[in-house]
């Protein structure tokens, strides 16, 4: 059985389009980065964490991961509130910015871990567009204050990597490491 580790509806949603059947077991660890800790590490230690976290049998298959925003050298995960999602979606603004994603597979006494990066355009938005998108709800909950596969998607002016990472969970890179378990 496949266990996703994740309490986000983005991932579930994303492995049952992909035709993989599996139950969620979503896991509450400390999400905090360490002190000079980079970004891809920091999300690949984060999903290893949740991974571990969840009881499964020997049998049974973990899957986690956990999603960042990155701009220049800060790391935007969830919005503490609507002023600090205003506040990220401005500095995306006009910018380009990185998404990566850690994913870990736990499988009898294997452990899997890799990364997927994608490159992220925004267009230059107003005061009123960001003031309008955040009032919409859809910056709660999300890396970097937004969902590229909801209304941020106008604000999006070009993808380099994986569409589905940017979601929030890279899935060919997860199908690829299945295949070998």
């Amino acid at each position: 059985m496949l266990i996703l580790a994740s309490a986000s509806p983005r991932r579930h949603e994303l492995l049952l389009a992909a035709g993989l059947p599996h139950i969620v077991r979503a896991s509450a660890i400390s999400e905090v980065p360490l002190p000079g800790e980079p970004p891809t590490t920091f999300v690949q230690r984060i999903a290893a964490e949740k991974a571990d976290a969840v009881p499964h049998d020997p049998a049974d298959i973990v899957l986690a991961a956990d999603t960042v925003v990155c701009l220049d050298d800060q790391m935007f995960g969830k919005p503490r509130d609507d002023d600090d999602a205003r506040r990220m979606l401005g500095l995306l603004s006009g910018r380009d910015h990185f998404v990566h994603t850690g994913i870990c597979l736990l499988a009898e006494n294997r452990t899997i871990r890799d990364l997927a990066t994608t490159k992220v355009s925004f267009a230059m938005l107003t005061d009123v567009e960001i003031e309008e998108y955040t009032r919409s709800g859809e910056t709660r909950d999300k890396a970097g204050a937004y969902a590229i596969q909801g209304l941020a998607s106008r604000f999006v002016t070009q993808i380099q990597g994986c569409y589905h990472n940017v979601v929030g969970l890279p899935v060919s890179l997860v199908y690829s490491h299945l295949k070998t378990l």
